[in-house]
């Protein structure tokens, strides 16, 4: 079929499904197949590539399904709400892995929708759709963190061009990416008012970018450097000292989709090691009905995947809310602080369900799900800090969710 959308939805959905069986790489067919790691995510160093993810990511794009409510004008599927529903359940049921992992997909592409001018769409959407340019986010910095509004990155207007100096920090694989989009400052007497979001390719002359190491022993964030780093003028989104309100959009986004990985797993939950139930029996044994011996232990596994179910079935509930209206609201602050918290729990439960095999770090004696597990509950240390604080979290539900006033 050359296009899909626009039959009724029993007929879409077998449609979608019989595109999905024929169009999957047979290489891709075995679960255990391997594929560069990096491959999910596209980008300038994958131009050439013949890794079967990167295959399977160019007959989704070619479909716009990488994006698949996106408008048709600049590459997207044109899909319903309805029907973009119906792709990623089919895309679940069927075991397919997802063609494109992207901070282009699940941040700047929004709300580029929303602020950027038509120019700037059809600049950068279809790149974004079709997996070429990976992305990055410039948005902490070393004294702008849970208070991001204090960013002092300086974008100065030289006239013909935007000058900007600066660091950020935390800046996920900013040494992978080919573009940041970025908040700077463009206003020195203002606070929020003096933000605004820019667009900076990666390989401009001035921008240098340090991996951090980790705890976990993983170094997917960067600190990032622009010195006397000049972008064209046309590389501002919105209006000049109109970032904040792009910014904190952007982040109502970000934070969707970090819940959204975190019970499978995402966000450093440990849930790669394996189901928490059957890893609890595993370690602590099982009683004559076949529960998790420890009553104790059981309880609290029981109670965080029931936590864990309820967290999937208001993501589902609110995702389709925003298909339905304009996006995603302050309620995400709910959603994402509610799934780091259970993540947290979930990955010491992991670990503690194991006992001393669940806090080896290599050599021999200590399985590869056991290492796993114990890196695991380390990242997610860092799931109550990324996309902004459970602190912060917790204000945004009190003032924009709750309307509670200020404290006096």
């Amino acid at each position: 079929m050359a296009d899909f959308g626009g039959a009724d939805i029993d007929t879409f959905r077998k449609d979608i499904r019989a595109w999905l069986v024929d169009a999957y790489p047979a290489e891709l067919r075995d679960p255990k197949a391997a594929t560069d790691p990096e491959a999910i995510w596209g980008g300038r160093t994958f131009a050439g590539s013949s890794d079967p993810q990167i295959a399977w990511m160019r007959k989704v794009a070619d479909k716009g399904l990488t994006a698949p409510a996106w408008p048709k004008a600049y590459g997207g599927g044109g899909l319903s709400p309805q029907e973009a529903r119906v792709f990623e359940q089919e895309l679940a049921a069927g075991h397919y892995r997802p063609p494109l992992a992207s901070f282009g997909v699940w941040m700047l592409g929004p709300v580029l929708l929303e602020y950027a001018t038509e120019d700037q769409k059809r600049e950068h959407l279809p790149k974004i759709i079709n997996g070429e340019i990976r992305w990055c986010q410039g948005y902490s910095e070393p004294g702008a963190g849970s208070d991001l509004a204090s960013l002092a990155t300086r974008c100065e207007d030289k006239g013909d061009h935007w000058l900007i100096n600066g660091q950020k920090v935390w800046t996920s694989y900013a040494d992978k990416a080919d573009w940041c989009f970025c908040l700077v400052r463009t206003d020195t007497s203002k606070k929020h008012e003096g933000i605004s979001f820019v667009l900076i390719d990666m390989t401009t002359p001035g921008v240098e970018t340090r991996p951090i190491q980790l705890i976990s022993g993983e170094s997917p964030f960067c600190e990032t450097f622009f010195t006397d780093v000049k972008i064209p003028k046309d590389n501002l989104v919105g209006q000049v000292n109109g970032g904040w309100e792009i910014a904190k959009r952007l982040l109502q986004y970000e934070r969707q989709n970090i819940s959204g990985g975190f019970g499978s797993g995402g966000g450093g939950a440990g849930g790669s090691a394996g189901d928490l139930g059957q890893i609890a029996k595993q370690y602590v044994g099982a009683d004559a009905e076949g529960r998790v011996a420890d009553g104790g232990l059981r309880d609290r596994v029981t109670k965080n995947k029931m936590d864990f179910q309820a967290l999937f079935q208001t993501i589902g509930r609110t995702a389709a809310e925003a298909r339905a209206s304009n996006g995603p609201s302050a309620a995400t602050s709910i959603i994402k602080y509610a799934a780091a918290t259970f993540a947290q729990e979930r990955s010491e439960l992991m670990v503690e369900s194991m006992g001393h095999q669940g806090l080896g770090w290599a050599g021999e004696g200590y399985s590869p799900a056991e290492v796993l597990a114990v890196r695991g509950w380390l990242r997610s240390k860092g799931n109550s800090i990324e996309g902004g604080t459970s602190e912060i979290n917790v204000n945004v539900v009190s003032k924009r969710v709750l309307g509670l006033p200020d404290a006096k």
